[in-house]
């Protein structure tokens, strides 16, 4: 099977919300209002109790609670807002995959640590849209779920990593390409912004040369997550170039921050993303 193959496979298995899909042509629709977007989140109580949380959390700080949807669209902005509801949506597409395959707390960790530390960097250098850094963080990674789904053996195959094989090498070697491929072309599959589905394409460093600040970060990102969740494997600046944070103009004590940054703030974004902390409604 080649990537589009198990895309193809995953979009027949694997169902966003109707939230998702319906916030998405809102927001293409330049007569929506906010209001229009509140009041489709608001018909899902899932949906809307994420937002309100996630507005909430520490990963925003903001000095008043927010208590409705629409003053969460006033203060994140609509785009934030939907790059936040697709985070859940498609976390929670994926929220019935068998653990007995993957280690899903693991996966879920590095994630969320990805993203974690993909918002940071996007604001330590000043990027407009955190949160779409954020959203790329977390998703870069479910093509593995989806060949969990559609080809266990295979994925346990490339589970066995160690200090000399690193998941893209055993992806390459029993796949010919990697988890980042097939997420990219499931999440193109489902409709997803353009701009989203590039970025999470190019995650690997060695795998494509990076010609924006938002592939840089993603692919820093990556290799500092990677590293952090698999101490026993790998130092935590593991196969980190010079040139990949000075390039964004940044130093190492800005990439130790994030570090930092990331471990602070996992518990409490796990407790937002990962599925198994969903409230079931």
């Amino acid at each position: 099977m080649n990537v589009k193959d198990y895309a193809v496979n995953a979009g027949d298995i694997f169902v966003l919300p109707e939230a998702v899909i319906k916030i998405k042509q809102l927001i293409d629709d330049e007569a929506t209002s906010m209001d229009d977007i509140a009041e489709v989140i608001n018909y899902d109580p899932a949906i809307m109790s994420q937002v309100l949380k996630i507005s909430n959390s520490a990963l925003y700080k903001f000095p008043n609670t927010i208590t409705t949807v629409t003053k969460a669209i006033q203060v994140i902005g609509t785009r934030s807002i939907y790059d936040l509801v697709l985070a859940y949506g498609v976390a929670n597409a994926f929220k019935d995959i068998d653990p007995d395959v993957v280690d899903l707390d693991k996966f879920w960790e590095q994630g969320v640590s990805c993203a974690l530390l993909c918002k940071y960097l996007a604001e330590e250098v000043g990027l407009k849209e955190p949160e779409k850094l954020f959203v790329c963080g977390l998703l870069h990674n479910i093509g593995e779920l989806v060949l969990v789904q559609v080809n266990p053996q295979k994925a346990n195959e490339c589970a066995s990593i160690s200090t000399e094989n690193t998941p893209l090498m055993l992806q390459k070697m029993h796949l010919s390409f990697c988890y980042a491929d097939i997420s990219a072309e499931l999440l193109k599959l489902w409709g997803i912004p353009t701009d989203i589905t590039q970025i999470v394409g190019k995650t690997h460093v060695s795998e494509h040369t990076a010609k924006t600040n938002e592939e840089r970060i993603m692919q820093l990102a990556y290799l500092l997550a990677l590293n952090n969740v698999n101490s026993d494997f790998y130092a935590i600046h593991a196969n980190v170039t010079e040139e990949m944070y000075e390039s964004l103009g940044i130093d190492i004590e800005s990439v130790n921050n994030a570090l930092d940054f990331s471990n602070l703030q996992l518990m409490s974004a796990l407790a937002l993303f990962s599925p198994s902390s969903f409230a079931i409604f």
